[in-house]
């Protein structure tokens, strides 16, 4: 279903493959296969770079460009919080969660029920956040004056994985269904990141009662993208690095390509556009790419 609102993305839009620069292109394919149960789907290689395409069964979760010479990921800096990777049961999460705290390279950052959603996070070996995720049903969460209420309280990664693990789902690995949920952001103001993320692209602001924070989405959801200055406040656009190297957010119609570059235009925005995607690049210089669905693999190393 469409978004009536030309203000606003389409109610069915979606998050999707996260693009990260890598500078050990091969022990991050490991460590992303290993701990979090994905297989290479696909792989080119353009001049010095090679992109590399990793997911669970057809639907691309992550792209990786190996680019060596680039200085490390800066904590400090605008870029990725985390990416989100929402999975469909509790079994489903707690054979990834297992499989990611059994990598010595892993680094555990905690867990927490944030009532509509259970979620535990995760260092890579090259310091990019993730969180590995699941919804409650939408009909339990609580919503007071349009917004969404979540919570953050703790969640025993232990007790969960004792009530929820099963050598069926850990068996299931790459065949058992994943996808990009949300992704995480740090900015270096909200007020600027509204501009953008709201009032540009088009997401609605569902929770901003967190300090230093402002989630958002597209038809009701909880959050697609949430930006946030706990660690990159005043930051201003960000050198060229490890880390993040694009956001990838799906629409339904091309209708919907049409009224984003209309809003872009509006805010005096630059884009690019070649009729399935539009390009931009947030104050950051954090690129986000709006795309049509079904995007290929050779689509997306394309880009």
């Amino acid at each position: 279903m469409t978004a009536t609102d030309e203000r606003l993305l389409a109610d069915d839009t979606s998050m999707g493959a996260v693009t990260l620069r890598v500078g050990d292109l091969e022990n991050m394919s490991a460590y992303y296969a290993n701990a979090f149960a994905m297989q290479p789907l696909e792989e080119r290689s353009r001049g010095r770079e090679v992109h590399r395409v990793l997911g669970r069964g057809t639907t691309p979760l992550v792209r990786l460009i190996h680019t060596p010479d680039l200085p490390a990921v800066d904590p400090r800096q605008p870029g990725l919080f985390h990416t989100a990777f929402l999975f469909d049961d509790e079994p489903a999460l707690a054979a990834t969660v297992y499989r990611a705290a059994q990598d010595p390279r892993s680094r555990f950052a905690g867990s927490s029920d944030h009532h509509v959603s259970e979620a535990f996070y995760f260092s890579d070996p090259e310091g990019n956040g993730v969180e590995l995720y699941r919804d409650r049903p939408r009909e339990d969460w609580i919503r007071n004056n349009g917004r969404i209420h979540m919570t953050t309280t703790y969640l025993d990664p232990n007790a969960y994985l004792q009530q929820f693990l099963s050598q069926e789902s850990l068996d299931a690995g790459p065949s058992a269904a994943g996808r990009v949920g949300h992704v995480h952001l740090q900015v270096g103001d909200i007020e600027t990141a509204q501009r953008f993320y709201v009032d540009a692209l088009g997401f609605g602001i569902t929770t901003n009662e967190y300090p230093g924070a402002l989630f958002a989405s597209a038809g009701g959801y909880h959050h697609h993208v949430a930006m946030n200055t706990w660690n990159s406040a005043g930051a201003g656009p960000r050198a060229a690095s490890l880390g993040l190297g694009e956001v990838s957010v799906t629409v339904p119609t091309s209708e919907e390509l049409t009224a984003l570059q209309a809003r872009l235009t509006a805010q005096a925005l630059p884009f690019a556009s070649d009729g399935r995607s539009v390009t931009v690049s947030d104050p950051w210089g954090t690129v986000v790419t709006v795309s049509l669905p079904d995007l290929s693999t050779d689509e997306l190393l394309a880009r």
